[in-house]
C-alpha cells in the first residue's frame, strides 16, 4: 500500500528557542454533521491535540452569543467579501467551535493534527470554515484548494497580509494570524506606493522566519536591501489590541529608502 499524501507536515522550527509565548487556535465550522467518527487519519492527523476543545452548538442558539462571528461588524465583512459563502454558512443548523491554547512548541504538529480534523469535518457535513484570526470565511471547496496541497500549503497560506492607507501617499502593510504560531503579527508602516510590492515580499519573508521559530527583540535592526541602515523593530500590542488581537513587531519605512 502506498504512503498517504502528506497535506499538513509538522514543520520543524530551526530558529525556535524555549520561551513564554503561547500559540492560539480558533476556528468555526458550519454545517449539518453526520454522527460518525471524523476521518482525520486520512489527512495524517491523530485527532485534536488535548489542548484543543471542540464544542457543538445549534446555530439558532449561537446567534444570541455576544461573540457570534456572523453578525456585525465582522459578519458585514464576510457578507461583503464572500456573500455566497456567508449565506451558505448562515443557513446551516450546526456550528462546531474549535479553540486551543498551547505553550510555544519546537514543531507544528499541533497545527497538522488540528487541520486534519478540520479537513475531516468537511467530509462529514461541513460547508464552511471561519478563521477569525485571518478574518476569513472559506467554503469547503475553497478551503480544500488552499490547504489540501501535497507536502503542505505554503506557510503564507495560514496568515493574511493586508494593505491599508497609512497617510497621504503611504501605506500600512500588516498581517493577521500569527497567533497560530505563537508569534507577533508584522506591521510595516509608512510604506510609499512605489515600495508596496517590496514591503509585501519582505512581509512574506518575515512570516516564514517567525513561523519557523524566529523572535525579534526591541530595537533589533533588520537589514533590508536598498534601505540604508535597515529597519528597527518596535514591539507592542497584546491580545486586546483592536488592530491585531495579538502582539506585533513594527517597522517604520524611512522617508527615503
Amino acid at each position: 500500500m502506498s504512503n498517504p499524501v502528506t497535506y499538513f507536515p509538522a514543520w520543524q522550527r530551526p530558529h525556535w528557542q524555549p520561551n513564554d509565548e503561547e500559540v492560539i487556535l480558533q476556528f468555526y465550522v458550519f454545517g449539518n454533521f453526520q454522527p460518525t467518527r471524523v476521518p482525520s487519519a486520512t489527512y495524517g492527523s491523530d485527532g485534536l491535540p488535548e489542548e484543543v476543545q471542540l464544542s457543538s452548538h445549534h446555530h439558532h442558539v449561537l446567534r444570541d452569543w455576544e461573540g457570534y462571528p456572523l453578525k456585525a461588524p465582522l459578519g458585514d465583512l464576510f457578507k461583503h467579501d464572500s456573500p455566497e459563502t456567508y449565506e451558505k454558512a448562515l443557513a446551516t443548523p450546526q456550528v462546531l467551535v474549535l479553540h486551543g491554547r498551547f505553550k510555544d512548541q519546537a514543531d507544528t504538529g499541533y497545527l497538522r493534527d488540528t487541520f486534519g480534523v478540520l479537513a475531516g469535518l468537511l467530509d462529514i457535513g461541513g460547508v464552511a470554515i471561519l478563521d477569525p484570526q485571518m478574518l476569513s470565511l472559506f467554503d469547503a471547496d475553497e478551503w480544500r484548494r488552499r490547504y489540501l496541497i501535497k507536502d503542505g500549503a505554503p506557510l503564507r497560506s495560514h496568515v493574511l497580509i493586508l494593505r491599508d492607507e497609512d497617510e497621504a501617499g503611504r501605506y500600512w502593510v500588516h498581517t493577521r494570524g500569527m497567533r497560530k504560531f505563537g508569534r507577533p503579527d508584522i506591521s510595516l508602516r509608512h510604506v510609499p506606493e512605489s515600495d508596496v510590492d517590496r514591503a509585501g515580499a519582505l512581509c512574506q519573508r518575515l512570516i516564514e522566519l517567525e513561523t519557523l521559530g524566529a523572535h525579534f527583540v526591541q530595537g533589533q535592526n533588520l537589514e533590508v536591501d536598498g534601505i540604508f541602515g535597515g529597519l528597527v523593530a518596535e514591539l507592542g500590542g497584546g491580545y486586546d489590541n483592536p488592530e491585531f488581537n495579538n502582539t506585533y513587531v513594527a517597522f517604520h519605512w524611512p522617508d527615503e529608502g
